[in-house]
């Protein structure tokens, strides 16, 4: 094979790694409809499909800059007729709802998602501006051409939409599209709305203290990777500078949550597609500190020599070890018009780590309440969850205090909220249909494998000794109406889980403002000594509950509100001098200057 003419240079272990990458993407690809062909997947919306084979167009126009990247004819020519494929795809017509974007997959129209993912113009578009920015020169004049005008038809609809500040991926995604396509083919117009867009996000996320979409062990690496390319291609001064200090604030995230002695990303998780950590993020924590993170080597993936990462030396060290406890707070999202802010808490220790938001939905996203412990190369977690026939209920709250290790909470339930999804499925006048509710207690890795039996009586706890890992969960108040939930355990696919059922049955109507009561109250304790399990105390008095246990309060509702009544009962407190013990009984602990509950 002769080497075909590239403005993009590859060290030779890059593109030793490269090779072995396009090697077994290469089994996927369908030569007849000119993509990737792979196993049916996806989060659970958007798209109506439920199975089989599908084509799909973000992953095979990665694979398509891969190919040109390996300078070899070949897979120059294969890259080439994806791109053909990929072209046609695409809705171009100015006057379209989904103007400027692609489905998912080529099996699908956009006619037929429910509904379309305009985030498509955004990734769509960074794959081709890849391209056009590194290889465009060296294409066909007529590929050339299209390129340039489905770059800015991509850029036009992510104009159109114009996403605010808090959909953070996405608002840096676009900032490079916008950006680099006024850059690379001189629109000035363009060029205005994009320095504006980055300055916005900039702002915002000054003002925030961090990213909306919070600690998110997939889209804090987005917004990682996005960064990184604005780095490699804006050449605006400006632009760079805010660029700059985004990309340490995303670095400053991960090394601030990271827990080196389970190498797992602590919670609390504003959006997480797993909950075990992904080999992805090894590869790249590997790549970023020249390989003294993990030591071995990593599989290599298609665009990693394009996406690289230089850790900061001074964050290097929260990867590696971890010698004495800490606890980080943090706001993610300040608070406003008698609403409280998101604000996490993240305990780590060398035997465990402890994080919780202390408002936040029940999205199957959320990692509300997490917990880690045991060695790197067999963590196990605990996961909070409620479930709405089988479904993580995004209408249920946990609203919460932790102190160290230990956390007490309460759940309530939005009349306003949503069903599956906080975005697409909102709650019909305020009542569900359902057949089985419950909140459940879920454990994942090894130790699935050796979980105690549940408690006889609601309001036992529940204990686990793992190792030097203690845990005690308590419910003191599980009621659903009339009915007051029961323990029941059960598992499957390497989790276990303990629940609290507040409802089986034959399926219902539940208005939820007619219910005299629906809300849980939880404590859990993680140690890494044997510990004395939470005995919480509930008082429930006109609509509230209060919940207290060693010197923390948490008020709520008992019975289902609108979102902004519900954030509004919720208060928290805790005892000035068992803090002060409790930090002095934890002298290493840093605590950020950031917040205070």
């Amino acid at each position: 094979m002769t080497a075909s003419p590239s403005a993009f240079t590859l060290t030779e272990v890059q593109r030793q790694r490269l090779r072995r990458a396009l090697d077994r993407e290469g089994h996927s690809y369908n030569p007849a409809e000119r993509l990737l062909r792979v196993p049916f997947s996806s989060p659970g919306y958007h798209t109506t499909l439920k199975g089989g084979w599908v084509h799909p167009t973000r992953e095979s126009f990665i694979y398509a800059v891969a190919l040109l990247d390996s300078g070899e004819r070949d897979e120059r020519d294969r890259a080439l007729g994806i791109l053909d494929r990929l072209l046609a795809l695409q809705d171009t017509d100015p006057a379209s709802t989904t103007y400027g974007i692609w489905s998912w997959f080529m099996d699908e129209s956009l006619e037929q998602m429910a509904p379309p993912d305009w985030n498509w113009a955004d990734f769509c578009g960074a794959q081709l501006l890849e391209i056009a920015l590194t290889h465009g020169p060296f294409l066909p004049l007529d590929l050339q051409a299209r390129i340039r005008e489905s770059i800015l038809h991509a850029a036009r609809s992510i104009e159109r939409r114009d996403v605010g500040p808090h959909y953070t991926n996405i608002a840096i995604m676009g900032s490079f599209v916008t950006l680099m396509a006024a850059e690379n083919y001189e629109v000035p117009d363009l060029r205005t709305y994009a320095m504006a867009k980055l300055r916005l996000f900039h702002a915002f996320t000054r003002e925030q203290g961090g990213f909306a979409e919070y600690n998110s062990p997939t889209y804090t690496v987005v917004a990682l990777d996005e960064l990184g390319r604005l780095l490699r291609f804006a050449r605006d001064p400006e632009a760079r500078v805010m660029i700059e200090e985004l990309y340490r604030t995303a670095w400053k995230e991960i090394a601030n949550h990271f827990h080196a002695p389970t190498r797992q990303w602590a919670g609390p998780q504003s959006r997480a597609y797993q909950t075990l950590l992904s080999p992805h993020v090894y590869g790249l924590l590997h790549r970023a500190t020249d390989g003294r993170f993990l030591g071995d080597d990593v599989e290599p993936v298609l665009n990693e020599h394009r996406l690289v990462h230089v850790c900061p030396p001074d964050l290097e060290p929260s990867f590696l070890s971890l010698e004495k406890p800490r606890e980080v707070r943090q706001t993610f999202i300040q608070g406003k018009d008698g609403c409280p802010g998101i604000i996490g808490t993240t305990y780590l220790a060398p035997e465990f780590t402890l994080g919780s938001v202390n408002v936040g939905d029940l999205w199957n996203q959320r990692r509300a309440l997490l917990a880690y412990w045991g060695a790197p190369e067999a963590a196990s977690s605990l996961r909070l969850r409620f479930l709405h026939d089988g479904a993580d209920f995004s209408g249920a709250y946990l609203l919460s205090v932790q102190r160290g290790g230990d956390l007490l909470g309460g759940i309530g339930f939005a009349l306003d909220g949503y069903d599956t999804h906080p975005f697409f499925d909102k709650i019909k006048d305020g009542a569900i249909r359902a057949r089985d509710l419950r909140l459940r207690f879920e454990i994942e890795g090894p130790a699935a494998s050796r979980l105690p039996s549940a408690p006889t009586n609601l309001r036992d706890p529940w204990m686990f000794d793992d190792g030097d890992f203690h845990l005690a969960v308590t419910v003191a108040h599980a009621v659903w109406g009339d009915a007051e939930g029961c323990w029941e355990m059960g598992g499957g696919e390497g989790k276990s889980w303990l629940d609290v059922v507040l409802y089986a049955g034959p399926e219902q109507k539940f208005d939820l403002a007619e219910m005299s009561g629906a809300a849980c109250a939880l404590a859990v304790r993680c140690a890494a000594e044997s510990v004395e399990p939470f005995a919480p105390e509930v008082a429930c008095k006109d609509g509230r509950l209060v919940i207290t246990a060693d010197g923390l309060e948490v008020t709520c509702a008992s019975v289902p509100l609108s979102t902004e009544k519900l954030l509004g009962s919720f208060s928290t407190s805790q005892s000035p001098s068992l803090l002060a013990g409790h930090l002095h009984s934890s002298a290493a602990m840093e605590t950020s200057a950031k917040v205070a509950i």
